[in-house]
This record gives structure tokens, sequence and C-alpha cells, in this order.
């Protein structure tokens, strides 16, 4: 079935935030919270203001508009009273995302800590609840310049490609309960080529695992039904359609342990390379397929990290799907679950970034280098900015749980954890060990410029030259970053400062020197080469990078008719191409 998503009117972020794993426990802690910055850990004994969650206190919709430094202490406060027998058991604290170093107390009593930014967690509550109100207090740092966590996109000194840091609560805070047995987590892993679901269930009693045919579940018919044992079992679901980008067809499933019941989701495909004639290309289901995306950092203008609510995520990666691209390669950046919900259900590839890190990078290494194609050895720690142990160990680390956190959605379909040598080490047998971790996923394991010769991408960035690619016959050829092609539309600028690699004085031109882009280096590449991705730069403007299909504020700057003549000519192309 094609799934439509709800979106409630009332509220902040109102929507159950995880459809991957859905319980029928929420209550949704977003709103008005107290918050301080001050000079110590010390909880204040008066607050600064009020603070709109879960905007960071950077952004203009948080209300706050003040960045947290480095040796800043950032303190939330906010009450909650439980409703009525909504206690089953054992009650948990859910937080989307909080950068970057968030100790959580309860009460005044301490229950727990997460470190890194960019990923969701969860703490019990269940030992520090009290009858009646209950006070919840954060207290987070963040450095943004750290060289052991992730930070992304982030700095002091914005500017360029580089973006304001931001600090803090940026993704939905809920609270949910389960009974003392529960579902802990779950993996699905479809096989096209079998019509097989395999399910890995971590919970300590026999769960029994129902896909139906329709939505809600509870007026549905059961296609197929399993039982784990040992917490896995692989059910038939060869009564199931494909889910592909033209048909995202996705089915409801419910995990029961006789307890608690969770709701989930799949869709039955899988993602290889396959040999064409023009040499290795992508496949979803074993059919070759061009992926045609743009690159997604997922800011924006009045809240920088956070979407102004869930309905223009979807909103966003709907435009994009009706101009004609497949496919997102979300740059340097995680998003709230129900983004990736969306691409599923819209049929959107993904291409995730891990998030880099490391140390200060060096200018002439990564802003001079690359253009000459000087390569360096990604196993000179120093020289790549990763002489630290902790920083490698802890991108190892958030690597996994990025994995962890993103293993059943659907339409992912290639990693990269590395960009453009920021922080980049071992890249081959860095990429070699997620691999093995999720072999159900493709891996660009060096993007851009300091090509290893790992992963199963041939993956190049091309700016300020014709796209001339080369096919090395081993791996996918992709230009994973392209264009870049800047027109600053009056009014819809966020400064006076304007950064872009080729400028252009209005929007005619711009789209001229777009077709023709496509036209003169994208459709040859592709015919001669085997050229079987594009990622352009990029989906929306950010801050002074003025080199988005649409401005910071979602206005489109490209004639949309244009854009869809031009894709649907490149799968034309390819399609040919392949066939021929």
């Amino acid at each position: 079935m094609i799934f439509k998503p709800t979106f409630l009117k009332e509220g902040i972020f109102a929507e159950y935030p995880r459809p991957q794993f859905k319980r029928n426990s929420y209550l949704n802690l977003n709103g008005k919270w107290q918050y301080a910055i001050t000079k110590t850990a010390q909880k204040p004994e008066k607050f600064d203001g009020e603070i709109l969650v879960p905007y960071s206190p950077e952004c203009e919709k948080s209300g706050v508009m003040r960045q947290l430094k480095a040796d800043e202490f950032l303190h939330y406060l906010t009450r909650f009273t439980l409703p009525e027998n909504f206690n089953k058991g054992r009650v948990f604290l859910n937080v989307g995302a909080c950068d970057q170093i968030t100790t959580v107390y309860l009460n005044g009593e301490k229950v727990g800590e997460n470190q890194g930014g960019y990923l969701p967690f969860s703490l019990e509550l269940s030992a520090a609840l009290k009858e009646g109100e209950n006070e919840l207090y954060f207290l987070v740092v963040d450095d943004a310049a750290s060289e052991i966590y992730g930070r992304g996109k982030q700095s002091y000194a914005r500017g360029g490609i580089w973006y304001t840091a931001t600090s803090g609560i940026w993704q939905t805070v809920w609270i949910e309960s389960t009974p003392l047995n529960f579902i802990k987590n779950c993996k699905l892993t479809p096989n096209y080529a079998l019509k097989t679901l395999k399910i890995e269930v971590d919970c300590n009693v026999e769960v029994t695992v129902k896909i139906y045919d329709n939505y809600p579940v509870q007026s549905a018919n059961v296609l197929a039904e399993g039982v784990t044992q040992n917490g896995t079992v692989t059910i038939d679901v060869s009564n199931c359609q494909a889910w592909t980008t033209e048909n995202p067809q996705l089915y409801p499933l419910t995990l029961d342990c006789g307890d608690e019941v969770i709701e989930s989701y799949f869709g039955l495909r899988t993602f290889s390379a396959v040999q064409t004639k023009i040499g290795k290309v992508f496949a979803t289901n074993g059919v070759p397929q061009f992926h045609n995306g743009l690159l997604d950092q997922g800011y924006w203008k009045e809240g920088l990290y956070t979407p102004p609510s869930n309905k223009a995520m979807y909103d966003e990666i709907k435009a994009v799907k009706d101009l004609g691209y497949n496919m997102l390669r979300k740059h340097i950046k995680t998003e709230p679950m129900l983004w990736y919900y969306y691409c599923d259900i819209l049929g959107v590839l993904v291409w995730q970034d891990f998030i880099n890190g490391g140390g200060a990078y060096s200018k002439f290494r990564i802003n001079l280098r690359p253009f000459i194609d000087l390569h360096i050895n990604d196993k000179n720690y120093k020289g790549m900015k990763r002489s630290n142990p902790l920083s490698r160990k802890w991108f190892i680390t958030e690597g996994e749980r990025l994995q962890n956190a993103l293993y059943n959605c659907v339409s992912l379909c290639l990693y990269s954890p590395f960009n453009e040598a920021w922080g980049q080490f071992d890249a081959v047998e860095t990429t070699k060990y997620f691999k093995e971790r999720d072999p159900s996923r493709l891996y660009d394991h060096a993007s851009g410029w300091q090509d290893k010769g790992g992963g199963d991408l041939n993956s190049r960035h091309i700016y300020f030259r014709k796209a001339r690619v080369k096919n090395d016959n081993k791996r996918v050829l992709a230009l994973t970053e392209f264009g870049g092609y800047s027109y600053a539309l009056k009014d819809h600028v966020f400064s006076p400062k304007a950064f872009g690699y080729k400028t252009f004085k209005s929007a005619e031109k711009l789209n001229e020197a777009y077709i023709k882009l496509y036209k003169t280096e994208i459709f040859p590449a592709i015919k001669n080469n085997g050229l079987s991705a594009t990622v352009y730069t990029q989906l929306t403007d950010v801050e002074d990078e003025i080199n988005g299909v649409f401005t910071f504020d979602r206005v489109l700057k490209l004639n949309g008719e244009n854009l869809k003549a031009i894709n649907a000519e490149l799968y034309e192309v390819f399609n040919g191409a392949v066939k021929q």
C-alpha cells in the first residue's frame, strides 16, 4: 500500500516521531521550557527565560538567538505530570537529538548521559519518578570545534560552506511507557530475490510478527505471520509487491510480545550494483537505476537544523520528487526519523553521510590539494587531523549508532563514511567494517577527492571545470557533487555575502546554464563513460551559500518545467545506454 502521512494541527512537532518503531504510549514534551546559559555547571537558581523546544538557542525560532560557546553551559528545565494510567511499569525519556554532551536529571536525580549531537537516545526515568508533577532538567555542553565529536558543517566563524554552530535540543523530546517485559528494538531485513523478510527482535520472550495489507492494522487483513525463535524469524512475503521509487509500496507490521504491541512497516527491496554494457551501475531489485539527486544539507532559515514543522519536511521531499529527482544525499547531518519515513513513502532514495569530525582542517589540504589532484595518505593521522585515538574511536561509535538507528529505513540505499578528507582515516578498512555490519547498503568510502580504491563507488566531486569522469570498470561511477551554480534571488537571501562555484545574474541565465550542463556534460558521460549517479549541489541555499535549486526560504529559483523535462530525458538516456 502507499502510505499517507497525517499532520496534526496543534502542538510543536506533535506527530509521533518514530514510525519505524511505534508504541501506543506517547507524551510529547515539545514546547516552551526554561533555559539559562551560564559559566558554571551548577543548576541556576534563576533561569534566563523561555526557549521553544526543539529549536536550538542560536536560531530565530527558539526565541533566544544566542550562540552557546565552548566554555559555557546550557541549562533546560521543564515540568510534566504523567496522564492517568500512563505508567505501565517502566517509563522512558526519548530525545531525537541534543548537541553535544547531555546530562539528564529527574527530580534532582541523575538518570543518564548522552554523548554526541546527531543521534537519538533513550533514558529510563522509572526509579526517579514521583506522583504528580515531575521536574526534568538537562545540562548541556557543546564544543563545535571539538576534535572528538562529529560536528558536521557547524562553525563558530560561519561563512562559505561552513554554517552557524547549533547546540542543545534540536529534535523532538517525548516520554513513553512500557510493561516490564517489552520489545527493546528490532531489525528488518528484506530480500527481494528470495521474497523474504528477516526480523530480529531484542526481547526476552517470543514475539509474534504479523504483516498486513493495509493501515490501520486493526481493520486490515494479515498477509503473513511468524513467531521468533531465539529472537529471529524469517517470513515469506511473496504476496507483497516490491518497493521502488516509482511505486513505493510499504506494508504495516506488528510485533507482539504479549505485554505490548509495536507497530512498524517494511518495503520489499534490495539495493545492489550490477554489470551492464556501460559498466557497473546502481540497481534496485536487480533492475539498473540511475540515481539522480540533490545535495541536501537540512538547514532552515528560521530553525537552522530544525524545520518549521514535520509537514515542511514532507512538502520539501515531495517537491523534490515532483521535479523528477529520485534521490537526496543527506550531507553531513542526520534528520528526525520522520524525514526518512517521508522518503520511504514518497519513493525518494537516501544517501546518508556519516558526521565528519577531527581537528581543524588545513585550508591547503582541504581547499587546494584536491583541485590539483594531490592525494594524501589517510593513514597519516596527524596530517588528516585524527591523531587523537579517542577521535577515531568516537567516529566508529557514532557510525555504529547511525547504522543502528537507520537500519529499518526502506529508502536508505547508501552510506558515505567520509567526505572530501574531512577527518578521513583508514577509509578502506573503516568502510569494510561498516559494510560487514550492514551489507544491505552500498558504500561511498571517500566521497569526493581522496579515493583509496575501496567501497562500491568511484566517487568524484567536480567544480570549476567540465564534468569529465573516467570509469575504473570496478565500481559504480558517480558524480557525487557538481554544479553549485549560484544566483541571488532578490529578497530571498540570508545576507549580503554570497558564495558559490559559478555565479549568474539572472534566473534565465541560471536555467540556460543548468540545462546546458546536463545536455553537454552529464548525458555524454552516461553514454560514453557509464556514469550511474549525479548529486547536484544543491537542494537549497544555506546562509551565505546561494547555489540552491531553492532559496533558503524554499522558493524555487529554477524553472520547474525545465527541471522535470531534463530529469525525464536523463532517465531515457541512461535506460537507453544500459539496454543498447
